[in-house]
């Protein structure tokens, strides 16, 4: 992928995935008071201390104030991309506070609620932190824990944002509190099964008589390279090749359906593999 489709395809990603947090937490999160951590979180809780100031205006002042942090802690790449996801989550939970007022939630059902509020900014995060980015607020402090710890990011943020959510039970009674607890709890598990399945790729092992037409279906039509392995059966002692690639999951039901028509005899390997460095694959970030 060129420098520029990359750039263009991380911008529409940073969109995509600030939009997502930005509904989850509007239309569910704050009618609802759930306060499952985050900058949301906790603006959501000074609202209710400071009602001169709506949950909206409290996301924009503290995303400001902790985009700071990231731009000292990761440099310039991490600062931009976070800067423009921040200031557009902090837009549109200011901005649809005017265009569609919430003053109830959608429905009588807070469970069903909560798995809304939870799961739209669980894959949002997720979608930002496999650019290597965020939303701003205690994803920042989250990312900073990941950085200089052996942390995952979901416990980095379970951690960062389990005060926040406690604070709930005061603000907003028990009930308010015990679903917001819950929420965190889903929501550091949900953080890191999408991003894992964000990542994972289809890695090959296909035994085959037959590599040449293999080999140029994986370089002509997948766009992919593969490693070229001899080898010798146990039992039979016939020479084999075995071939060796990773590909995404759509170029996978491809090429398994390939390599059998072509070689129907071959034996293939697939395995899921989430953790890819090197050429074509993203690196150490």
């Amino acid at each position: 992928m060129t420098d520029a489709k990359q750039k263009w395809t991380d911008f529409l990603l940073l969109t995509l995935g600030t939009a997502c947090i930005s509904v989850g937490v509007y239309f569910f999160k704050f009618p609802n008071h759930f306060s499952t951590g985050g900058v949301s979180g906790l603006a959501l809780i000074l609202s209710h201390y400071i009602p001169n100031l709506s949950s909206g205006s409290l996301v924009f002042i503290l995303n400001q104030a902790l985009l700071l942090f990231g731009f000292f802690f990761f440099g310039r790449s991490f600062g931009v991309r976070t800067a423009y996801s921040s200031l557009l989550f902090s837009g549109l939970v200011w901005g649809l506070e005017y265009l569609v007022p919430m003053n109830a939630p959608f429905t009588s059902q807070p469970l069903m609620e909560l798995i809304f509020a939870v799961t739209l900014p669980a894959i949002g995060s997720a979608i930002l932190f496999n650019i290597n980015a965020s939303s701003g607020g205690t994803d920042i402090v989250a990312m900073l824990l990941k950085k200089y710890t052996n942390l995952h990011i979901g416990r980095a943020l379970f951690i960062v944002d389990l005060f926040i959510t406690v604070s709930a039970c005061f603000a907003f009674g028990m009930e308010a509190g015990l679903f917001s607890i819950l929420g965190l709890f889903l929501k550091s598990v949900m953080v890191d099964m999408v991003l894992e399945n964000i990542k994972i790729a289809k890695c090959f092992h296909i035994i085959t008589n037959k590599p040449e037409p293999i080999l140029a279906f994986i370089a002509d039509k997948l766009n992919r390279s593969a490693t070229i392995i001899d080898a010798e059966g146990a039992f039979s002692h016939e020479r084999r090749t075995v071939l060796l690639t990773v590909v995404n999951r759509a170029q996978s039901i491809a090429l398994r359906n390939y390599a059998k028509l072509e070689d129907p005899g071959c034996f293939i390997l697939i395995t899921n593999t989430s953790e890819i460095i090197g050429k074509g694959f993203r690196g150490v970030n």
